[in-house]
């Protein structure tokens, strides 16, 4: 006689019940653990913002440090002025501009009708300004992002990458300090004040990065399309923040 258990409509009937049991757990897991969760990104952006601008617990020379979870909050209070969100021709200032998903804005800019939303961070230290551009793109596997601090001429003063998935040793060393502070004084406008954006690239005859007028950094080694996508990141994102500055010089 056949087991009921040997049937395909059990099999069928227990794999759909363990799908709607364990779909419900996560469900429930993610609804419950949503406050953590959001505030792990916070504490995680605003670490980001911060470091771009220079403010961070570096002690060594390839150390990347940054500021102490319970003490994030104060200190992004302390250095971070101002934040607005530039809409086409609107700007307005948005205290939760931080939380701006920059995946979802990219994918809602495709629509012909729709005007990205770009957050920008305003923040002071030692009596200088600094304007901190979120980005975000595609590496060799998968996104890679960063926070790029920026004075009034488009002049970088500082960085932070990221990425979900590059490769260790090669395309991941985007996250190391030799790499991170290459960009430090890098032009992202050329001498007739267009803009050009930063290019990785290799053997740009400039390993020390001495030239900060080239629009060009040297590469990371074995990780060319790492490389290719942290330039297209740069130009694609900070492209649009150009009117803001050419406003913002006029004054």
């Amino acid at each position: 006689m056949e087991k009921r258990t040997d049937k395909n409509s059990y099999t069928l009937l227990f794999a759909i019940a363990m799908t709607v049991i364990v779909g419900t757990l996560l469900a429930f897991t993610a609804q419950v653990l949503k406050d953590k969760i959001d505030e792990n990104r916070r504490i995680e952006k605003q670490q980001n913002i911060l470091y771009a601008m220079g403010i961070n617990e570096n002690t060594g020379e390839n150390d990347v440090v940054m500021i102490p979870t319970d003490k994030v909050g104060e200190a992004f209070n302390k250095y971070i002025v101002k934040q607005i969100v530039i809409q086409g021709d609107k700007i307005t200032d948005n205290d939760k501009a931080y939380l701006i998903d920059l995946k979802t804005e990219q994918q809602l800019a495709k629509k012909a009708d729709y005007k990205r939303r770009l957050p920008l961070f305003i923040g002071k230290k030692d009596g200088k300004t600094y304007y901190i551009v979120p980005v975000r793109g595609k590496g060799l596997w998968d996104a890679i992002w960063g926070y790029i601090a920026l004075d009034k001429n488009m002049v970088v003063q500082g960085a932070f990458f990221d990425h979900k998935g590059e490769t260790p040793g090669l395309g991941a060393n985007m996250t190391q300090r030799y790499f991170i502070d290459d960009f430090i004084g890098e032009h992202l406008l050329d001498s007739s004040g267009n803009f050009k954006g930063i290019t990785v690239l290799k053997g740009n005859n400039d390993p020390l990065n001495n030239d900060k007028t080239d629009n060009e950094v040297d590469a990371l080694a074995g990780a060319t399309i790492t490389g290719n996508g942290i330039s297209a990141m740069l130009k694609d994102e900070l492209n649009g923040y150009v009117p803001y500055f050419k406003n913002l010089n006029k004054k």
